[in-house]
């Protein structure tokens, strides 16, 4: 992966706060709103300053409506400005579905291409803290399925920045998907790996290109957020046995690089696909189909780990059980060798 020249490392929540900063310098149109980003900076640090710099005209506390207010990001977006509207947890979607997959993900087409809707809609995914099962959910496969939407998820401050550069500056509605536990927060540890080197200077990273974290000949995982680092402990276990792992961070969802994954595939011939998601009807189902349908001569083993098809536990025992570990991760690449 080509990176600039960087100065100093950041949290995730510090580098997508920058970007957010720097786009709304640039441009006057953009501006956030959403349940405590003003006085309480998001209570995952997403937007954390940027009330003192911008004020209240355009860093926006909202009434406990998701229906509304991402509604108003929505009619705000088609008359030309670029919103960002956080919705706090991705599990509140349900209230608020019609605004954001018969409006925001549709209109555009709805109107025969006479609007678009460049927002970003962002939100927490994630579990692993206990907070049970209408807090914990990551649902990239839910949005991912239903078309207009792009889908982007960070493993690491520097895609977190970049990321948000290009979602804001998007013609078209993006998700913009950030892992909790990834954040860099006092109260919520993260592994060592999303705190990276990230320029000051803005940048973008071009939807629909995937990164290869770990380059290796022996199994491709592929995965995205929290699980990237999973992944990463896990090679490094697999390494001393022998095992060479390639790792590939999808990075976005929507566009998907099938060409990224299937080249990986080609040159390993194993495959293991890591998500938070639910298993059934989701990001791993959708990996190895691409995988089977461009490269199934090449494919010699699969695996998959993801939640199973139930509420997340608030138990902390019990979600650690549900949640892929290092160590499953460990041993579904081991099988395939």
């Amino acid at each position: 992966m080509s990176q600039q020249v960087a100065e100093r490392e950041l949290t995730m929540s510090r580098a997508m706060v920058e970007a957010i900063k720097q786009e709304m310098e640039a441009n006057e149109e953009v501006f956030l709103m959403g349940e405590d980003i003003a006085d309480y900076g998001g209570i995952f640090s997403s937007t954390t300053g940027l009330l003192d710099e911008f004020g209240r005209d355009r860093v926006m506390d909202v009434p406990i409506s998701e229906t509304a207010f991402i509604g108003a990001a929505v009619g705000a977006a088609q008359a030309g400005m670029r919103p960002i509207a956080e919705l706090m947890f991705v599990d509140f979607f349900g209230v608020a579905m019609d605004q954001i997959y018969n409006q925001m993900a549709k209109n555009t087409y709805m109107s025969g291409g006479a609007v678009s809707v460049p927002m970003v809609l962002m939100t927490a995914v994630g579990g692993t803290y206990s907070d049970a099962a209408q807090h914990s959910q990551t649902l990239y496969g839910t949005f991912a399925h239903l078309p207009g939407m792009k889908v982007v998820v960070p493993s690491t401050a520097y895609d977190a920045k970049g990321l948000m550069h290009s979602a804001i500056r998007d013609d078209d509605p993006v998700v913009y998907m950030f892992h909790k536990r990834l954040m860099g927060l006092g109260w919520m540890p993260a592994p060592a790996g999303p705190k990276n080197d990230v320029p000051e200077d803005p940048y973008t990273i071009p939807f629909g290109q995937a990164d290869i974290k770990r380059e290796g000949a022996d199994a491709t995982v592929v995965t995205l957020g929290l699980h990237v680092h999973r992944t990463l402990e896990a090679a490094g276990e697999l390494e001393d046995e022998g095992i060479d792992a390639e790792i590939v961070d999808l990075r976005t969802l929507v566009p998907l690089d099938t060409k990224t994954i299937v080249d990986s595939v080609k040159k390993t011939g194993r495959l293991i696909v890591v998500d938070e998601d639910y298993r059934s009807f989701g990001v791993t189902g959708e990996v190895i189909a691409r995988v089977a349908e461009h490269a199934l001569d090449d494919l010699e083993e699969v695996r998959r780990l993801a939640i199973p098809d139930v509420p997340i536990p608030y138990a902390r025992p019990l979600e650690t059980h549900v949640n892929p570990s290092v160590e499953q991760i460990a041993d579904a690449v081991r099988d395939t060798q």
